[in-house]
């Protein structure tokens, strides 16, 4: 098992020697985004890099991200105690396509001090994410959402993006939850996977990323208007706000042609 280190900036760290290892079908079908897993005797680190909570709140764990084997397969294992943390691959200005991806989780969020709920900020936790961030500008978000927008970016030190769509492996609600982030509505999601889901059992998720950001992000989007532009593609879990912890595993990550 090779688990991916933070360095001396635990809240955005490169992830080194990390890449994708994707299904055969998919290796040749996948485009734009570098390796998640590395392959054998690769040497060279692959983008992603590992992305903690903002300086202000560096004093909490980060989730840990390890290239391991499950049932023979090489894949990215995703594991929280009370932490924070995602796996980010920056990207030119990309066109949103079809996102494809392989995803289990094996221990959904449990042992917390307080029960999961994303529809709240005490329980908001993801057992299991995988998000795309927009290049959508910023004349499109409502005047008190920019506002917060650009305080976040300065308190940060990240260029956060307008627009994020996380699609989840919830431990509570069902799948097909659709609704933003109790924190911001800079974020949108859509529960994939969720309570009565079968554990430990990959399963393969396919999403027309530009037609789930335009039925979630609806508001602003003028009519006519197109997608704006993918900017970066992470995977994720974090389990800070309920203390709780949980086990996942993401795989063949690639956008379809």
């Amino acid at each position: 098992m090779h688990a991916l280190k933070p360095t001396s900036r635990p809240n955005r760290v490169k992830a080194t020697g990390l890449a994708v290892v994707l299904c055969a079908a998919l290796n040749a079908q996948a485009t734009s985004l570098s390796p998640l897993v590395p392959a054998e005797g690769a040497q060279a680190a692959a983008p992603w890099r590992v992305v903690g909570f903002p300086k202000a709140s560096a004093h909490i764990p980060l989730t840990r991200f390890e290239v391991a084997i499950v049932q023979g397969e090489q894949a990215i294992r995703v594991s929280t105690q009370a932490s924070y943390g995602t796996l980010v691959h920056d990207l030119p200005r990309t066109p949103a396509g079809r996102l494809q991806w392989r995803w289990r989780l094996d221990q959904a969020l449990t042992g917390g001090q307080r029960e999961p709920d994303i529809q709240t900020k005490a329980g908001d936790d993801a057992a299991l994410k995988v998000c795309v961030m927009f290049d959508h500008p910023l004349a499109r978000v409502p005047f008190v959402e920019r506002t917060k927008l650009r305080m976040a970016r300065s308190l940060s030190g990240e260029d956060l993006p307008a627009a994020t769509l996380c699609y989840l492996w919830d431990s509570v609600h069902p799948a097909g939850l659709r609704g933003a982030n109790p924190y911001t509505a800079r974020v949108r999601y859509i529960t994939l996977k969720g309570q009565g889901a079968s554990l430990a059992q990959w399963q393969t998720e396919s999403r027309d990323v530009a037609a789930d950001f335009s039925q979630l992000f609806a508001d602003e989007l003028p009519q006519g208007a197109a997608v704006p532009p993918v900017r970066a593609v992470l995977i994720g879990a974090d389990s800070d706000n309920t203390g709780s912890r949980s086990v996942g595993w993401v795989s063949a990550l690639g956008w379809q042609p």
